[in-house]
């Protein structure tokens, strides 16, 4: 089969593989899209100009679909037949242009030649839609590598759902995301992406989408909305902050983890109320299993009070709660803000051996939680206001995933660094943990070598804390340590 015309309509997905998702941080519970205009189709071997005075034009290698028949309201299962062939596109865009139209993307993905389709279309009669490989190439260098095996939204569902409120004609094509690897090109660089069936009778291949990038030389007149760049933009276009030129992210190592393991949470909280954070605390919790300790990096859960129609709304299904417990990952602590209402149920053991399998580090949340006993046995980490009987819906509707939240008292954003232990639990801002975690080592040091002069006999007075004799004393000691 040629690879077709100008399509009726493009209709682009935004996230649909797994690898991807986890590069954003998000896992969407449904599909969520956006139009292309017809006029950004491009052919194989076609110039693609970078708009003048931009700087992040982004490729991400596709799966096309092209539809074969008019098709409405059909079910999953009959989606995949409406389709007649796939074939490889590129869903260019500039991320310069994205502030004045984020999520609408015409600005940013719209321009002529934004979406190169081709070169040729594979056939989906008796193709399995779960076993097609996409890889995309800059300048020869292999930089998207996956299948559709494990997608988010297989292309079935992709037709149906569409299909629901949208007449799909034939013709008319639908991107279905791009893997992780999506990085910046420059003029100059050549991107090709190819789709092939590895499996399938005779491997059947579109051959390589070839698209060359030149740069543009019109800028854009006063009266349009200007470029514009930060270091959001310049990370989320280049996939990562090495390649983008910028800081590397916060990483809980495995020596910083430690630090804060053999230090105590209320040393943790002196030295953050030294630096101006007094209120760090996560005030009326307590470790569900004493002995607890926890440290790990927040993901959050907000909780709004119970209301009968918004519990309607948001309280089934695949709400919030179960989003943010099968999205945690290794060495995640989920903070649930409940308004520190224990009257209700949070959290139960189905959901927190979900957080133990996905190796998530503990949970944290001022309200209730429930299953007491089994929780305790599953050996997650746990520190709760309390410990209730009735489920969710008594008090509390699920409502927004890692967004902030107040939880006892103390802000908490996504990626904080959180530590409990028996006195409870403490929340560290990323851009201090390294030296809250250094200072508060010393400190437990210079405590315990206190203690031990305790012990010997010494009055407290000028000792704790150490007057300058002490300190001295204390310094030449430490020097005579191996």
């Amino acid at each position: 089969m040629k690879a077709i015309g100008r399509p009726g309509k493009i209709i682009a997905l935004h996230l649909n593989y797994p690898s991807r998702a986890a590069q954003r941080g998000r896992r969407p519970a449904a599909p969520s899209y956006f139009l292309k205009p017809a006029t950004s189709v491009a052919g194989s071997g076609d110039a693609l100009e970078r708009p003048a005075g931009t700087e992040l034009l982004a490729f991400e290698g596709e799966i096309a679909l092209i539809i074969g028949r008019r098709v409405r309201r059909v079910t999953p299962d009959d989606g995949w037949a409406a389709v007649s062939g796939i074939t490889a596109a590129n869903d260019f865009g500039v991320y310069d242009l994205r502030s004045a139209d984020k999520g609408a993307n015409l600005r940013s993905k719209g321009g002529d030649g934004f979406t190169p389709l081709g070169p040729e279309v594979i056939s989906a009669t008796g193709l399995d839609p779960g076993a097609l490989r996409i890889r995309t190439w800059v300048n020869g260098e292999l930089r998207q590598d996956d299948t559709t095996a494990d997608l988010l939204f297989p292309f079935g569902l992709l037709v149906a759902d569409l299909s629901q409120l949208i007449t799909l004609e034939p013709g008319d094509v639908i991107l279905t995301g791009t893997p992780a690897g999506s990085s910046v090109v420059h003029p100059g660089d050549v991107v090709e992406v190819e789709v092939d069936a590895p499996s399938a009778p005779d491997a059947p291949s579109t051959g390589r989408l070839t698209t060359r990038i030149v740069e543009g030389t019109t800028p854009l007149p006063s009266y349009s909305a200007p470029p514009a760049v930060d270091d959001t933009q310049r990370l989320e276009a280049w996939g990562d902050a090495e390649r983008a030129g910028l800081p590397a992210p916060f990483v809980l190592t495995d020596e910083l983890r430690d630090q804060l393991s053999r230090a105590a949470v209320a040393t943790l909280s002196a030295e953050l109320r030294k630096r101006g954070h007094p209120h760090a605390s996560i005030d009326g919790v307590h470790p569900v299993a004493p002995g607890t300790r926890m440290v790990g990096t927040a993901r959050t859960l907000r909780f709004i009070a119970h209301r009968p129609d918004l519990f309607e709304q948001h309280g089934g299904g695949y709400n919030a709660q179960k989003r943010a417990f099968d999205t945690l990952g290794a060495g995640d602590v989920l903070v649930l803000e409940a308004r520190g209402d224990t009257s209700a149920g949070t959290v139960g053991d189905i959901l927190a051996l979900r957080a133990k399998t996905l190796g998530a580090a503990g949970i944290v949340t001022d309200g209730a939680v429930r299953d007491h006993a089994a929780l305790v046995a599953i050996g997650l980490p746990a520190f709760a206001g309390g410990a209730h009987p009735s489920v969710l819906g008594r008090r509390h509707v699920p409502w927004e995933v890692d967004g902030v939240v107040t939880c006892g008292g103390a802000a908490v954003q996504p990626g904080d660094v959180i530590v409990g232990d028996d006195d409870g639990v403490v929340v560290i801002p990323q851009h201090l943990a390294v030296e809250v975690a250094a200072a508060a080592v010393e400190q437990e040091r210079q405590d315990a070598w206190i203690a031990d002069r305790v012990a010997e006999g010494h009055r407290v007075d000028g000792l704790f804390p150490p007057n300058a004799e002490w300190r001295q004393r204390y310094a030449e000691w430490k020097e005579e340590q191996p």
